[in-house]
């Protein structure tokens, strides 16, 4: 505590529990700053995963569905992870098979670009599928 005071900086415990405890003598602040300063920048450096969503109805025209395929593509490419669903509006439910077939039409078309991570699911009025990138 006297060297501390002396020096003018704090007497941290590093280890209480050792015996005997150890302590060390530096600024506080200082060191709470630094801490500071490398969480944020491991935190700068980790991924941020983004998903993209692209809807689709069970009667997706060809048209619509490549314009929509163009889209997830870009997404793909960007490194992206896309979220493709059909949702089933009413008595729309009952074409199931075919928003399933979409689906599927979808993930093959996209196969140079992602990987499926999740079969197609139904969930309620909607069914998912996830396609994550490839890496490169």
């Amino acid at each position: 505590m006297r060297i501390a005071n002396e020096q003018e900086l704090d007497l941290v415990e590093i280890s209480p529990n050792a015996d005997p405890p150890v302590c060390k003598v530096m600024d506080y602040k200082k060191f709470l700053y630094e801490q500071k300063k490398r969480d944020k920048a491991l935190k700068a450096k980790a991924t941020k995963v983004t998903i993209k969503e692209i809807r689709f109805g069970p009667q997706t025209d060809d048209h619509d569905y490549e314009f929509k395929k163009k889209h997830a593509e870009k997404f793909l490419k960007e490194g992206a992870k896309l979220k493709a669903f059909v949702f089933f509006k009413g008595r729309s439910i009952i074409f199931k098979e075919q928003g399933q077939i979409l689906l599927l039409r979808l993930a093959q078309d996209l196969e140079e670009y992602g990987k499926v991570e999740q079969m197609p699911r139904l969930e309620g009025k909607r069914m998912t599928m996830f396609i994550a990138p490839i890496k490169k």
